[in-house]
């Protein structure tokens, strides 16, 4: 029987427990999956993070930090999640009371050494879109605690950690409660917060105050100067009339000045000069006062009243705070009695809170609906937790947004090569300002949807690599030919409006006369026989112009001894590649050009030749090397350049003593990328280079890049329209993609790959292939120092610190998407184009930011890693820049 009046007992205790939780989320962050527990400490249940947050990884802290070493730790600091991949990474927490109601968040960090660096790491946490607090720790051991009450304007909180380039951020718990609305100097509404400064349990005491005695499990601080008496009381005080609701294990307890003439003083200082604070000062009479004692007190603030007189009430708690914000470097709270008064002053709590205003804007809520359905749609696990353009700078993988309206706005969303299938989702009609949709390679089916058309600011929409079919919307047709939409579709099973409509109009007569059906039939009889006779026509002149080793063209031809005349007989060598030597000379009208003469010896013969010639008499771009002629007589085969007097990106990067400002590094990259995605996407057919790399991107009078040498060069004719063909391997080491390596299956992501090398060459400053005690290549050397936290020595150093660090952050996040392991995982060049383009849209004539302090990282989303590329250099150091074949 009283075994059954325990178990009674204890089942309504937990009860009773769990009823006065309710509206509690308690999170044990990084704790098993689907774990919950009653802490023996508190009685507060916990749960683990897993229904929270998607992103990040489960720890232990040392053993050297744990229990039983450490007496006296909190359950739920035994573990913690670490955000080692991304730049930020959100809990999504849903309260009880959704928009307008009132929460006390407190989230807690204990490092406990759990990585063994034994360095604790420096990073931002941020409420929604707006910034919290920074979080910091003077050694391992320490236990950060933070706490901010806010109103909240959704249904769903974010809590956010923000990695600022000092250290992988983590998390050990964090706890929502909500409070009563009519508290804490509700009338901020929701245009400012409050983040706990100090929080004092006055008098002796040696509980903290928090659960179950607080119904708001707030942690209360003993505090107790040796200038002071402490008071106290057994009997119940009064504390629930008011909804701030202060523990009786606090509120039985106060403090009086020991010399009744002083006053009780409490002083802080700011470390901002703006910041602004309120305090909440709790007091009630604890002793029975006799017919001719009195006590009546005033509070001033730096000497100024605050409030008062004011006589506390016996047994019952009275709060008073200050209506106006306190502002300034120096702050001296005074508590002293009246003339009149008998008795000192006392002071049984006080909590101080720091005003933090929400200065940031979330995203337009029709682009955060829009965003969510299609993560929902498409099932995408990137990540996308919180805000989906906040905080500013930290947007969504893939996304780009606009700050310059009321609220942040989506602008551009980049979703190639993520596998999404269905039909494009009808929710990206809500994104009424987006400007650049890329949702090619992947697979997506169905008609293009007319909603397109709506997108009235779309300048770029690439929907190459997929299955979709019907007809293209006219107004994009339209804005394509007006240059104001560049549209990349797939033409198989595309069509625009004029030529389905031909297409159906053939049915008819087919099916309506016997007689059109066999006129078609000769018609198309007559069409394949010229054709045929045609084709014969043409290889039986091709074989001939290869026999004779001269090309089947003769504009801008010079013979040999005109070349001469040109280069005045050879006499000026300004550079060497794969090829043979380069000569400089001059036109007869005086313009300088460049000459590419076929060396007997040069790894490159007159197949790379012809093919090089045959290709620039059709392409013309102002961002590829101008063509002037061409010499084809027995063996002396030249090709003649428009000349650029800065030579070659190698060059000028391997120079130290010549400075390229950041500036102009990103123009040379928005130049070269815009001539890379001329020959993949403005070419019909399409064009892939082969040989993408710094020593083929040639510089201008101004600096202005232009891509060169088209000898390994490969058309993809209407044969292989599918941009993908099984080729022998051609390259450059280091610069040569891993995967048309392995597989000799050739697309427009083997140029990107090598463009993304560029990339890391102008970021950094050095060479593909990087020499010292030991080969490494540049896409290894990166992730190593950015694994050190060493940002400073990835930066080329002659950048010092002129550069926007944003903007950095994001071409290295472009290199990063270009070099993926697999091509599928790369971005297109005309999502590079537009990343880049709007990295070199940042004003640069206002203040640099500054670039990180040693030690700090940028953190990049991982797009796969290259392990086979070390066999590729490696075994063709001998090599140096020669472009040769390489065996599988």
């Amino acid at each position: 029987m009283t075994v059954l009046i325990a178990y009674f007992l204890l089942i309504s205790a937990t009860l009773a427990h769990a009823q006065r939780q309710i509206g509690y989320i308690s999170i044990d962050c990084g704790s098993s999956s689907n774990l919950n527990y009653g802490d023996p400490d508190t009685g507060i249940n916990y749960a683990s993070d897993g229904a929270y947050i998607v992103t990040g990884v489960n720890k232990n802290i040392s053993s050297e930090y744990a229990y039983p070493i450490v007496p006296n730790l909190p359950f739920p600091l035994s573990d913690l999640r670490s955000f080692p991949q991304a730049n930020k990474n959100c809990y999504s927490l849903k309260p009880a009371v959704g928009i307008g109601g009132l929460n006390l968040i407190r989230a807690t960090f204990y490092y406990g050494n759990y990585d063994g660096k034994d360095k604790p790491p420096e990073f931002d946490l941020y409420v929604d879109v707006n910034l919290w607090s920074t979080v910091k720790f003077n050694n391992a051991s320490e236990i950060v605690t933070k706490e901010i009450i806010t109103m909240e304007t959704s249904d769903t909180i974010h809590i956010c950690l923000v990695n600022k380039g000092l250290g992988t951020p983590f998390i050990s718990a964090l706890e929502l409660r909500p409070l009563n609305s009519s508290v804490y100097g509700t009338e901020f509404g929701s245009n400012a917060s409050l983040v706990l400064f100090q929080r004092l349990d006055i008098g002796e005491t040696n509980g903290t105050g928090r659960y179950q005695d607080d119904t708001y499990d707030r942690i209360w601080s003993s505090y107790m100067s040796t200038s002071w008496d402490s008071i106290t009381t057994s009997q119940d005080v009064n504390n629930y009339e008011n909804g701030y609701r202060v523990p009786l294990e606090v509120i039985m307890t106060a403090a009086r000045p020991r010399n009744g003439s002083e006053a009780l003083e409490l002083k802080w200082n700011a470390t901002d000069l703006s910041s602004e604070f309120y305090v909440f000062m709790y007091f009630a009479e604890l002793e029975q006062l006799g017919r001719n004692q009195s006590r009546k007190f005033n509070v001033t603030w730096n000497g100024n009243p605050l409030f008062g007189p004011f006589v506390p009430r016996h047994l019952y708690t009275t709060v008073v705070s200050n209506s106006k914000a306190l502002v300034g470097k120096e702050h001296r709270i005074s508590i002293h009695k009246t003339k009149d008064s008998t008795l000192p002053p006392i002071l049984n709590a006080v909590e101080i809170y720091m005003v933090k205003q929400k200065d940031e804007l979330p995203t337009y809520s029709a682009d955060v609906e829009a965003m969510e359905e299609v993560k929902s749609t498409y099932q995408i696990t990137r990540n996308w937790g919180g805000d989906p353009c906040g905080p500013r700078n930290f947007s969504w993988e893939g996304l780009r947004c606009s700050n310059n309206a009321s609220s942040p706005r989506v602008i551009s969303l980049n979703l190639t090569s993520s596998r999404l299938r269905g039909n494009i989702a009808s929710s990206i009609s809500k994104l009424s300002l987006l400007e650049f949709l890329d949702l090619s390679h992947n697979n997506l089916t169905g008609p293009m949807p007319k909603f397109l058309e709506d997108l009235k600011s779309l300048k770029l929409l690439n929907l190459k690599g997929n299955q979709l079919s019907g007809v293209v919307p006219t107004a994009l047709l339209e804005r394509s030919r007006d240059g104001l939409l560049t549209l990349s579709v797939d033409n198989r099973n595309l069509c625009s409006s004029g030529s389905c409509k031909k297409k159906n109009n053939i049915v008819a007569p087919i099916i309506g006369s016997l007689a059109c059906v066999v006129f078609i039939l000769v018609v198309v009889i007559i069409v394949l026989k010229i054709q045929r006779r045609k084709k014969k026509r043409d290889a039986a002149n091709a074989a001939n112009a290869k026999k004779s080793g001269t090309l089947a063209l003769k504009k801008s031809q010079y013979n040999h001894d005109e070349v001469v005349e040109i280069t005045n007989n050879f006499e000026k060598e300004i550079g060497k590649g794969g090829f043979g030597a380069v000569y400089h000379g001059y036109m007869k009208d005086g313009t300088q050009v460049a000459v590419k003469k076929l060396s007997p010896l040069s790894s490159q013969g007159p197949r790379e030749f012809q093919t090089e010639a045959e290709l620039l008499m059709r392409i013309h771009h102002r961002n590829l090397a101008s063509f002037v002629g061409y010499c084809d007589e027995h063996e002396n085969l030249a090709l003649i350049y428009e000349y650029m007097p800065n030579g070659n990106l190698k060059e000028c990067l391997s120079d130290k003593t010549l400075h390229l400002s950041w500036e102009t590094r990103l123009r040379i990259a928005v130049d070269a990328a815009q001539g890379l995605e001329y020959l993949h996407h403005g070419c019909k057919p399409p064009i892939v280079h082969r040989d993408v790399k710094t020593a083929n991107i040639l510089l201008g009078e101004n600096l202005d890049a232009k891509i060169a040498d088209f000898g390994l060069s490969k058309v993809f004719t209407t044969d292989n329209n599918d941009t993908q063909a099984e080729t022998a391997v051609m390259g450059t080491a280091g610069y040569l993609d891993p995967e048309y390596y392995r597989s000799q299956k050739l697309t427009e992501k083997s140029d990107v790959y090598s463009f993304g090398v560029v990339l890391l060459e102008l970021i950094t400053g050095q060479p593909a292939i990087i020499r010292s005690d030991e080969t490494i290549h540049i896409i290894h050397w990166v992730n190593y120092k950015l694994e050190e936290d060493d940002i400073t020595s990835v930066v080329d150093q002659r950048l010092q610190d002129n550069f926007d660090v944003n903007s950095l952050r994001k071409v290295l996040e472009v290199a990063m998407a270009c070099t993926a392991c697999h091509s599928e995982d790369r971005a297109t060049m005309s999502y590079v184009l537009a990343e880049l383009k709007q990295c070199l849209g940042v004003d640069f004539s206002r203040e640099q930011e500054r670039v990180p302090a040693p030690g700090q990282r940028l953190i990049f989303h991982s797009y796969g890693s290259t392990p086979e590329m070390s066999s590729i250099y490696t075994d063709s150091m001998n090599m140096e820049s020669m472009t040769v074949p390489l065996g599988r």
